[in-house]
């Protein structure tokens, strides 16, 4: 599995994809910059892939898991209830594909802000 280093303004997580047809799309169009746009404890932002939905997308998602946004063609990064959640777990606004998870403490995702840049590259 491919591994990925997610910096942001200020800080920087190191993240695992699994081996999901989208996860070997993404892999293969790094690196590449975005902007970052929040919503809940949700990051999001535009990526250079168009993937359509998998079979096993899912709206409920665990804390920490990454996933790709086919209708936005976004990558997400979940950390928290979203204003669609109904209960405490992430929740997209949508059916997700799950590409991975960020790797170690995620408590610091909360502090990304709506606008920062986000540059996605492969790990080291």
């Amino acid at each position: 599995m491919n591994k990925l280093t997610i910096q942001f303004d200020e800080l920087t997580f190191q993240a695992q994809l699994n081996d999901s047809p989208t996860a070997d799309a993404i892999y293969k169009q790094l690196p590449f910059e975005s902007q970052v746009n929040t919503w809940g404890e949700e990051i999001y932002f535009d990526i250079p892939v168009d993937m359509a939905q998998e079979s096993d997308a899912r709206e409920v998602v665990a804390v920490g898991e990454l996933g790709y946004w086919p209708v936005g063609q976004a990558f997400c990064i979940f950390f928290g209830p979203t204003p669609v959640s109904t209960d405490d777990r992430p929740r997209a606004y949508s059916p997700v594909n799950i590409i991975g998870e960020i790797l170690g403490d995620h408590s610091r995702l909360k502090e990304i802000k709506n606008g920062e840049r986000v540059k996605v590259l492969a790990a080291e």
